[in-house]
C-alpha cells in the first residue's frame, strides 16, 4: 500500500513539473518574440516623409531617387531642399536604375498603356515610358516601372524643374559630395563674357555664308544649263565642217581630172566655193569651240565656288552653332564599354516629329582610360555653381569599385574637346563616368539614358522600345543659328548590352534593341 501511494505521489509531482515547465517555455518564446518584434520595429528605419528644407531653396539642379529607401531627394546649388517618399517598381517592372534627364512634362497626363490610368504633373525620363508622376503610395515598391510621388509633391516639383534636369535613380542611397579635380571643367571668364556678342556675330555671318552658298548654288545651275547643249551644238559644226571638207576634196579631184578649158573652169570654179566653205565651216567651228571651252571653264569656277561656298556655309553654321550652344550648360559621358566621350547640348528647339526638345550630339569621339579592363563604376559629376576658381563640383557615386576620385584619375579627356566646351562651361554641366554603355533609349531627343546592366529593370525591359526614328538632316536656309545641325552625323549608340561584370552577385538584364527606319506619327510609349 505505501509503496502504490508513493508511486501516486512520484508521478502527481512529475505531471506538476511537466506543466510547470511547458508554461514557463510558453513565455519565454512569447517573451523572446515580443522583444524580438521590439528590437525589429527598434532597427528598421523611420518610412520617408515629405520635407522641406529650413532655407530658401533655389532652382533644382538634380533628383536622386533612392530605390533602396522609396525616397526621391531634389538639390539646388546649396544642397538638399525637398524629400518625399516615392513608390518605384514592383518586383517584374522594376524602375530601371541609372542615369537620366527630363526629356518632357505634362501637367495632366493619361497613360496609353495602363487603361488610361491618371499620372498627373509627369516627367518624363525616357521616351519609353518611364517617368516621374504623382500616384498612390502603399509604402512599398508598387508601379509597373515610373516614379509614383505624393500628388501635392508631384504637382509642387511640376512647376520647378526644367527639360534637361539631372535624375539619378541609385539602387542605394546616394548623396552628392562637393569635388574638386583637374579633370573638371574650368571656365574661362572671359570666354563666357564674350559669348553674346560672338553668337550674335557668327549667326550673321552663317546667315550671310547661307545666302551666298544660295546664290552660288544657282549661278552653278545656270552655267550648267549653258553647257548642256553645247555637246550637241559642237557636234553639229563638225558634221557641217565635215561635209564641207568633203566637197572641197571631190572639188580638187574634179579638178585635177578636168579634160578640157571648159570642165577645168568649171571644176576651179567648184573648188574655189568648196574651200570657202570649208573655211567657214572650220571658223564657225573654231568658234563654237572657243565659246563652248569659255563657257565649260565658267561652269567649272561656278561649281569650284558653290562647293566652296557650301563649305564656308557648313563652317559658319557649326561655328554659330557652337556659339549659341556654349551659352547652355553641357552633359559629357565617357563611357568604359565603348571607350568614348559624347557630348549633348540642349538647343531648345522642339522635337519635329512631336514631344521633346532637340539635344546637339556632334561631338562624339574616343577617349583613353587607364586600365580600361578594370571596371570604373557609374559616377555623376555636376557643376552646382560658380565659384572663385570657376566651377563648384559636386559627385555622386551610384555604382562600382572605384570612388569618384579614382574614376576621374583613369580617364583622358581629349584636349580638343576640352578646348572647345571648357572655356565656356556653365553651372549644371555635368560629366558622368560609367562602365555602361549608352541605352539604345539615347537618341537625338534624349540628354543620356545609361542603366545599370547589373540591377532589376523589368520596368524597362518589358516596355515597347522606342523606334530609331530617321530625320533627315535639312539643307534649307540658315534657321536662326541650328539649321541642318539639328540632326548630327554620329550614328546612335548601340543598344546597351548584358554587362559582363557580374559583381555582387547580380545577373545581367538584355536591353531593348532599336528598330530602325522612320516611323511616321510615333507616339511615346506608356
Amino acid at each position: 500500500m505505501g509503496i502504490r501511494s508513493n508511486t501516486k505521489l512520484h508521478a502527481m509531482t512529475d505531471r506538476r513539473i511537466g506543466i510547470a515547465a511547458v508554461a514557463t517555455f510558453a513565455a519565454l518564446v512569447t517573451w523572446i518574440a515580443l522583444t524580438g518584434d521590439a528590437l525589429a520595429k527598434r532597427a528598421r528605419p523611420a518610412p520617408p516623409v515629405e520635407a522641406t528644407a529650413p532655407r530658401e531653396a533655389g532652382e533644382p539642379i538634380m533628383a536622386i531617387v533612392s530605390i533602396k529607401s522609396q525616397q526621391v531627394t531634389l538639390y539646388d546649388a546649396d544642397g538638399w531642399i525637398l524629400r518625399a517618399p516615392v513608390s518605384t517598381g514592383t518586383s517584374g517592372r522594376e524602375t530601371p536604375a541609372g542615369v537620366f534627364a527630363i526629356l518632357e512634362k505634362r501637367k495632366d497626363h493619361r497613360s496609353s498603356m495602363y487603361d488610361d490610368a491618371w499620372m498627373p504633373n509627369m516627367q518624363r525620363i525616357t521616351w519609353n515610358g518611364v517617368a516621374l508622376h504623382g500616384g498612390p503610395l502603399p509604402g512599398y515598391a508598387a508601379s509597373h516601372g515610373c516614379v509614383r510621388m505624393p500628388y501635392g509633391f508631384a504637382e509642387n516639383l511640376f512647376d520647378r524643374t526644367r527639360i534637361g534636369m539631372r535624375v539619378i535613380v541609385s539602387p542605394n542611397d546616394a548623396a552628392p559630395v562637393d569635388i574638386a579635380h583637374p579633370a573638371l571643367l574650368t571656365p574661362d571668364p572671359a570666354a563666357i563674357a564674350a559669348v553674346p556678342t560672338r553668337a550674335v556675330t557668327l549667326s550673321r555671318e552663317a546667315e550671310d555664308a547661307t545666302k551666298a552658298a544660295d546664290d552660288a548654288r544657282k549661278a552653278a545651275k545656270a552655267a550648267a544649263r549653258e553647257i548642256a547643249p553645247l555637246k550637241a551644238t559642237l557636234r553639229g559644226f563638225e558634221r557641217a565642217k565635215a561635209r564641207a571638207d568633203a566637197e572641197l576634196t571631190r572639188a580638187d579631184r574634179l579638178l585635177a581630172g578636168a579634160k578640157t578649158d571648159e570642165a577645168k573652169a568649171r571644176a576651179e570654179a567648184l573648188q574655189q566655193n568648196a574651200a570657202q566653205q570649208a573655211g567657214e565651216a572650220a571658223a564657225r567651228l573654231a568658234t563654237a569651240t572657243a565659246d563652248a571651252e569659255a563657257k565649260r571653264a565658267l561652269a567649272d569656277a561656278t561649281r569650284d565656288a558653290a562647293k566652296a561656298a557650301e563649305a564656308k556655309k557648313a563652317d559658319t553654321a557649326k561655328a554659330a552653332l557652337d556659339a549659341k550652344l556654349a551659352q547652355e550648360p553641357v552633359s559629357i559621358y565617357i563611357s568604359r564599354a565603348t571607350q568614348k566621350l559624347y557630348v549633348r547640348r540642349n538647343t531648345h528647339k522642339p522635337a519635329p516629329d512631336g514631344g521633346g526638345e532637340v539635344f546637339d550630339a556632334t561631338i562624339e569621339v574616343p577617349v583613353t582610360i587607364r586600365e580600361s579592363d578594370r571596371p570604373i563604376g557609374t559616377h555623376v559629376f555636376t557643376a552646382m555653381a560658380k565659384s572663385d576658381a570657376g566651377l563648384r563640383w559636386s559627385a555622386v557615386t551610384i555604382d562600382g569599385p572605384d570612388d569618384a576620385r579614382e574614376a576621374l584619375d583613369r580617364v583622358t579627356i581629349p584636349p580638343e574637346v576640352l578646348d572647345r566646351i571648357g572655356p565656356t562651361a556653365l553651372p549644371r554641366s555635368s560629366i558622368v563616368i560609367s562602365d555602361e554603355p549608352l541605352s539604345a533609349e539615347t537618341n537625338y531627343r534624349t540628354e543620356f539614358v545609361a542603366v545599370l546592366s547589373h540591377q532589376p529593370q523589368g520596368g524597362f525591359i518589358t516596355r515597347k522600345p522606342t523606334p530609331n526614328v530617321v530625320v533627315a538632316d535639312r539643307d534649307d536656309h540658315w534657321d536662326g543659328g541650328f539649321g541642318s545641325f539639328f540632326f548630327p552625323r554620329a550614328p546612335e549608340p548601340q543598344p546597351q548590352p548584358r554587362n559582363p561584370r557580374q559583381q555582387r552577385g547580380g545577373r545581367g538584364y538584355p536591353q531593348p534593341m532599336q528598330q530602325q527606319g522612320w516611323q511616321p506619327g510615333w507616339q511615346p510609349s506608356w
